[in-house]
């Protein structure tokens, strides 16, 4: 069964996603995969950046004081090589090591308005609906918000990730990291695309908590698939299950999260510990937050998932 911590962590990342942006499942198209490179135009400020609330936001020149409140963008503005320039975080923002050390402002969804006016950052990054009324809080105090979160797939993060390195100067490195990961995911899909496919179902809740998994709307029900694997529960809309339905389902393979001991708990709750998978060692461990968080680490999670999923494909 989920720990507080479990569920705070595990649970909450993907249920912002449900609650506030429906995780779409658009499938990779060709465009995703192009890896072409491109001349990357120099970022000239002032900047105008058009944030996922249709926002025109002015950067006068690069960001020296950054706060971000979203772990994705964490990630991204530290892949990015602008760490340095962090000087605030939510509280769920702990990768890489490094952002551990940074002050935090709070919450995702309701930060601590007078440590972010402390704290003096010529811009804070946030994501995933960042709250309305926290923006115009911030905004009456004179401190620029960008709020970055695309849709829910491989395109969405590109996008996050491109219109962050113009944010930060960091251009010519967004685009790096873009072009490595849609070589990355290209080259996952080439290699699963005539495998087997296993059924795969994604413990997103269990036990006390509620059954929840990846319906077949979700982008981790997507990711099961681009991994070459199929979704077991992709007869569900969004993230709700049943323990009957997926005792009558057995599937092949569970994914779960490594963090808290969850494994354990799965394989010590009823209906859970009798399933197939369970009995024949397929309880499978990953990152969940490299598959939950919409960054720079994505493709490294599909990779993972396709490592499980079809271990014989990567030795």
């Amino acid at each position: 069964m989920f720990k507080k911590k479990s569920i705070i962590s595990i649970v909450l990342a993907i249920f912002v996603c449900i609650v506030f942006t429906a995780c779409g499942n658009k499938a990779t198209s060709n465009k995703d995969l192009n890896t072409t490179k491109k001349e990357t135009p120099a970022v000239v400020y002032p900047l105008k950046v058009v944030d996922s609330y249709n926002r025109t936001v002015t950067i006068e020149s690069e960001p020296k004081r950054i706060i971000t409140i979203a772990p994705n963008i964490t990630e991204g503005i530290y892949a990015l090589g602008k760490g340095g320039s962090l000087v605030g975080r939510s509280d769920y923002d702990d990768y890489p090591t490094e952002a551990l050390k940074v002050a935090s402002v709070g919450s995702l969804l309701q930060p601590n308005i007078e440590k972010i006016v402390e704290l003096k950052p010529d811009v804070v990054i946030a994501s995933t609906h960042f709250d309305k009324a926290v923006i115009k809080k911030l905004e009456a105090l004179n401190i620029k918000v960008i709020v970055l979160y695309g849709e829910e797939n491989f395109a969405g993060v590109y996008d996050t990730m491109a219109k962050l390195g113009q944010i930060v100067n960091a251009s010519e490195k967004s685009q790096s990291i873009i072009s490595d990961m849609k070589k990355k995911v290209a080259d996952i899909t080439k290699k699963v695309a005539n495998a087997k496919k296993p059924t795969v179902y994604y413990v997103a809740g269990f036990g006390k908590s509620g059954d929840f998994t990846a319906g077949k709307d979700t982008f981790i029900g997507n990711m099961i698939e681009m991994a070459g694997g199929k979704n077991a529960a992709d007869d569900a809309i969004g993230w709700k299950y049943s323990i009957e339905k997926l005792v009558e389902k057995d599937p092949d393979v569970l994914i779960c999260s490594k963090f808290f001991d969850t494994k354990k708990g799965i394989e010590a709750t009823t209906g859970y510990k009798d399933l197939k998978a369970v009995k024949n060692g397929k309880l499978l461990e990953v990152d969940d937050n490299t598959i939950v968080r919409q960054g720079p680490r994505l493709a490294d999670g599909l990779e993972a998932m396709a490592k499980l999923i079809h271990p014989e494909l990567f030795k």
